[in-house]
């Protein structure tokens, strides 16, 4: 059990809910500071993207993120080099694509997360019947690799996600990509009791979560919540504050 996966089960052993903040690595703004304020403002982990050309998973937000951290230059090493210089006391998990880490090589990937302090890997496009030996890289290095489990898969594709994964299940809350959306979709709850016979792995809802009463809504049934273009929004539109603020509002709703 990595470090990741300790935390997200000691939140759930006092009778509490996760909170993991998404933020974009190399957008303006996103620096050692503001991680620290999302771990002052009550994160328990904070996932951080490397930025990607073809984000496959993500909308307009997070791409539009990924657009400007790209053309500044932002690379793997840069997330990385931001991760280990803020050095901060909760879990790190990064996500990113499964074209980036083939093209380091996934032994060579796990030791730079590992030497960066990174905790986890989230990497949406990698297959459940493809994930076990990163998974195993990952394990011997102190990395919880997390497979997603979206709306829609089969009793038996649940129960391998189950079983694969490391640190926590990402369960996707909703069909299609990242993105606010106007409620909380009913798929979501349907993912969480989908898995829960199948793995004792804090199960968290991402996806679509556009509110702090979302949110809210969502930590009734799962483990945690993961938040990414509502907090981003604001980022991209110039107002760090405001993010920092409407954490502070999710912190609160998440119990």
């Amino acid at each position: 059990m990595g470090n990741l996966e300790a935390t997200l089960r000691a939140v759930r052993g006092r009778d509490a809910k996760s909170f993991v903040p998404y933020v974009t690595g190399g957008y303006p703004g996103v620096d050692g500071e503001f991680l620290r304020m999302l771990a002052a403002a009550g994160a328990d982990v904070i996932e951080v993207g490397i930025p990607h050309s073809d984000p496959i998973m993500d909308g307009g937000v997070i791409q539009e993120a990924s657009r400007v951290a790209l053309e500044r230059g932002t690379r793997l090493g840069d997330v990385l080099a931001l991760v280990a210089d803020t050095a901060i006391d909760i879990p790190v998990a990064v996500m990113t694509y499964a074209n980036i880490v083939h093209h380091r090589g996934y032994e060579a990937f796990c030791d730079d997360l590992a030497r960066s302090g990174v905790d986890g890997a989230i990497v949406p496009d990698l297959p459940v019947d493809e994930a076990e030996r990163f998974a195993a890289l990952g394990a011997e290095r102190g990395i919880d690799v997390v497979l997603l489990a979206a709306p829609g898969t089969t009793e038996q594709r649940y129960e391998a996600i189950a079983a694969a994964s490391h640190g926590f299940v990402y369960c996707v809350a909703t069909y299609g990509v990242t993105g606010v959306r106007d409620q909380l979709s009913a798929t979501a709850r349907g993912v969480v009791t989908a898995l829960r016979p199948h793995t004792d792995l804090p199960l968290l809802v991402g996806v679509g979560i556009a509110t702090p009463e979302q949110a809210g809504a969502a930590s009734t049934f799962a483990d945690g919540v993961i938040v990414g273009s509502a907090l981003m929004g604001p980022l991209v539109a110039g107002d760090p504050a405001a993010a920092l603020q409407l954490a502070d509002a999710f912190r609160r709703k998440i119990v």
